[in-house]
């Protein structure tokens, strides 16, 4: 007789084993600038999640006094050096209390090409208006797809801190899966023709 757990789908040997050989991707390193509403709730939750996150603020008293393990509490008074020091293939999200620092980390994230997500918390109006300072700073109008403004995952309309983590959570692992899917098509496509 077959045991099973009741809360996990059996597999067939097949899918078991495509799953073994898709490529192991390092966690999500996520960069944070915000200790403010929103940025406490989504640390509260990727703090169980696996990813490593950097929780970058200028306000100390704001950090509380413990965090996840996975997490990183950096108060500083310069932030855009953290951009500058972040690993190729971070997730920089961008929730600051100050939109001149916001554009201030926006500009500095625009001049990597390595990054593997960049948002930033505001309306359509802050992009039309950091889009149009980007592009006056030399950043081209093709790299501006890049910046992701507003964030989160379409639906989610609730504004409570809560509600807006778990929009942004959503799409930080949707673009992940998606990263983790086109790693998995190079390297299927890199082996070799088996007869």
């Amino acid at each position: 007789m077959l045991a099973t757990n009741p809360g996990v789908p059996l597999q067939s040997g097949r899918r078991r084993a495509a799953a073994a050989s898709r490529p192991a991707l390092p966690p999500m390193h996520i960069v944070l600038f915000g200790a403010g509403h929103v940025g406490h709730a989504l640390v509260s939750l990727l703090g169980n999640l696996p990813c490593v996150v950097q929780w970058v603020d200028e306000r100390d008293e704001l950090f509380p006094d413990e965090v996840p393990a996975n997490v990183q509490v950096e108060a500083t008074d310069t932030p855009e050096a953290i951009v500058d020091h972040a690993p190729a293939g971070a997730y920089f999200l961008v929730m600051t209390h100050n939109h001149a620092l916001d554009f201030s980390l926006a500009a500095r994230i625009m001049r990597r090409r390595d990054f593997a997500y960049f948002g930033m918390i505001g309306s359509k109006t802050k992009r039309v208006k950091f889009e149009r300072r980007l592009i006056e700073r030399g950043v081209g109008l093709e790299r501006l797809s890049e910046m992701t403004c507003p964030i989160g995952v379409p639906g989610i309309v609730d504004k409570a801190p809560p509600s807006i983590a778990i929009a942004v959570a959503a799409e930080l692992f949707k673009v992940r899966t998606q990263e983790a899917a086109v790693a998995f098509c190079v390297s299927e496509a890199s082996e070799p023709v088996r007869a």
